[in-house]
């Protein structure tokens, strides 16, 4: 038996490690992955895209805002792992009636590390997770080395188009554009405020402009209509997985960063 604390604080009591594991969270489930528990996974998201076979072994569930919870039922997990930010208090509570659902809360690099040591108390992974601690502190620092003489530059990311919004503060987005030496001219507004593009020269006005590739698809067309609201911005469509994406991913992440400054 062991008893373990989620990032929201809920205590949890496992009276043997969880053999049947539900995960609402892509980039979760490809830690999950990554930890060596392929064959415990029993159901994930229609989001959940990595590995990309597994979409066509486990069972879907729904997406990361609205599950079915009959399926989930059936499945008879024996834990669900949730994210404070991808998952609603709502559908959260009513998991719980199905059995322990842990959930995280990822803003920081030191919150995805304690997410990855969680992982590996919980399902009895440790000298895995402990492989991918050691993985990513030596990517960070090598990153940390390499950034260390660039430039601040001022940037805007962009997620969403219609409204227009972007990150902000209190974000894992906004932490990695920081790590990036990237000052966010929006990070006092709120975590994913909408922006009113026309005025982005006198509330910042920012030498990059990064559209991601997730949530929405941004074309051309929107790379257009921003940059003619910037003096002389450079506007990049990345990779929203490098920046949005905790847990095994944010080690190629690091990799990712490095070809980024090459073309900014």
């Amino acid at each position: 038996m062991k008893t373990l604390v989620d990032q929201l604080g809920n205590q949890h009591t496992f009276q043997s490690t969880p053999k049947r594991i539900i995960s609402l969270v892509p980039s979760q489930t490809e830690l999950l992955y990554d930890l060596g528990l392929e064959e415990s996974i029993v159901g994930i998201t229609k989001f959940c895209v990595h590995p990309f076979h597994l979409k066509a072994t486990k069972t879907i569930v729904g997406g990361t805002k609205q599950v079915k919870y009959d399926k989930i039922k059936e499945l008879n997990p024996d834990i669900i792992i949730c994210n404070k930010e991808e998952n609603t208090l709502e559908i959260v509570e009513e998991l719980r009636e199905i059995c322990p659902v842990w959930i995280t809360n990822i803003i920081t690099i030191e919150d995805n590390l304690q997410m990855i040591h969680d992982f590996g108390q919980i399902f009895n992974k440790r000298t895995e997770a402990q492989n991918w601690t050691d993985k990513t502190n030596f990517a960070l620092q090598d990153f940390q080395n390499f950034i260390k003489d660039k430039p601040i530059q001022k940037v805007a990311y962009f997620i969403w188009a219609n409204p227009y919004m972007v990150a902000g503060s209190d974000t894992f987005v906004n932490e990695l554009l920081k790590l990036n030496k990237l000052e966010n001219i929006y990070q006092n507004k709120g975590r994913y405020p909408e922006v009113i593009i026309q005025k982005m020269r006198i509330q910042g006005d920012p030498d990059l402009v990064f559209l991601s590739s997730e949530p929405f698809p941004f074309k051309e067309e929107h790379a257009f209509e921003i940059g003619r609201h910037t003096h002389h911005a450079t506007t990049v469509f990345v990779d929203g997985e490098m920046f949005s994406w905790y847990g095994s991913r944010l080690v190629k992440s690091f990799e990712y960063f490095k070809l980024l400054h090459s073309k900014i």
